[in-house]
């Protein structure tokens, strides 16, 4: 397969792998924050 001995293939592959990496990584951040939920009363009310 020469398609995968190009450097552009290896540099969207990369870009492509950390974009799901980060994907996960905010998601696993926004599941927690939302299940933790607001305890604190806001300074606001």
């Amino acid at each position: 397969m020469t398609l995968l001995h190009t450097d552009g293939a290896w540099i969207a592959i990369g870009v492509s792998v950390l974009f799901i990496v980060a994907g996960l990584v905010l998601h696993r951040v926004f599941v927690n924050v939302l299940k933790k939920g607001s305890q604190e009363p806001s300074q606001y009310d």
